[in-house]
């Protein structure tokens, strides 16, 4: 598939086996225009949730881009862990081998081999700037890049050497302009942001003039069908209620600014270019 940037294309991380979530965010897609060749994943179709083969199915359907995330990666390779960097003994740590256990075991060896195929990066020029979508951080998919974390971000676009760089894995969205380009995360559609509403966040990047805007965006879906589910499968319960509660069940992953941040409504944000 050709990417049109002349167009507006739609991004969004982290469908985390969510597949009423990943069917909102294509109707949205289609309600907006926009084409599945012009339609980015930054990876984690499979994690959290209680759905995995069916978002496989779901998003290989749409057609929509997708790059490898360190969950595609690990299924992939039928590795025993999910490969998310959580630190031994932090509580993210000890769900993931829950939820990671129950994936493995249902996802199947043609959505394995789909996995194995999945680029770790997209390019791609906009109105003169090179964008580039990767997972996580530009050597390691798995490295947390949060707004607060400003070294990390210059770093990581020094490596990227683009003037956009369009991000997942952190699972919060936000738009962090620094003096070496633009690091654009549109947040996680498989899990809410942590603020308190059950909403979850994409990302769109369109023309402006003779620039480029970025923009973050709410998505409504049903996620009390999305939680029934976990709970009938009963291995997960903690992400069940953070579903329904718009809080994560633990911050270990997150620097103090974003921990001080939880449960405080997030508002959508715009960056010209």
């Amino acid at each position: 598939m050709r990417i049109d940037a002349s167009r507006p294309l739609m991004v969004f991380g982290g469908p985390y086996s969510n597949v009423r979530a990943l069917a909102a965010m294509r109707a949205e897609a289609e309600r907006r225009g926009i084409a599945a060749a012009n339609t980015i994943c930054t990876g984690d179709v499979v994690a959290y949730c209680a759905e995995p083969e069916e978002t496989v199915d779901a998003i290989r359907d749409w057609g929509c881009l997708v790059v490898s995330g360190n969950c595609e990666t690990q299924l992939a390779g039928d590795a025993a862990d999910c490969g998310c960097g959580f630190e031994d003994g932090t509580a993210c740590n000890v769900l993931a081998k829950d939820w990671y256990s129950y994936a493995r075991t249902r996802v199947s060896a043609p959505s394995r081999a789909w996995m194995a195929s999945l680029p770790p990066n997209v390019d791609f020029d906009c109105a003169g700037l090179r964008v580039h979508v990767l997972h996580g951080g530009a050597r390691a998919n798995n490295r947390f890049v949060f707004a607060s974390d400003t070294a990390a971000i210059d770093e990581e676009l020094d490596l990227a050497r683009a003037d956009v760089v369009v991000a997942g894995h952190a699972g919060l969205p936000f738009i962090a302009q620094r003096p070496g380009g633009v690091w654009f995360n549109p947040g996680v559609i498989g899990m809410p942001a942590n603020d308190g509403t059950v909403d979850v966040w994409y990302g769109q990047i369109e023309r402006a003039g003779r620039g480029v805007r970025l923009s973050t965006h709410r998505l409504v879906y049903d996620h009390h069908g999305a939680a029934s589910a976990m709970r009938r499968a009963a291995y997960a319960d903690p992400y069940a209620d953070a579903l329904e509660s718009g809080l994560w069940p633990s911050l270990d992953v997150l620097p103090p600014a974003e921990r001080a941040a939880t449960a405080k409504r997030l508002a959508p944000l715009a960056l010209s270019l």
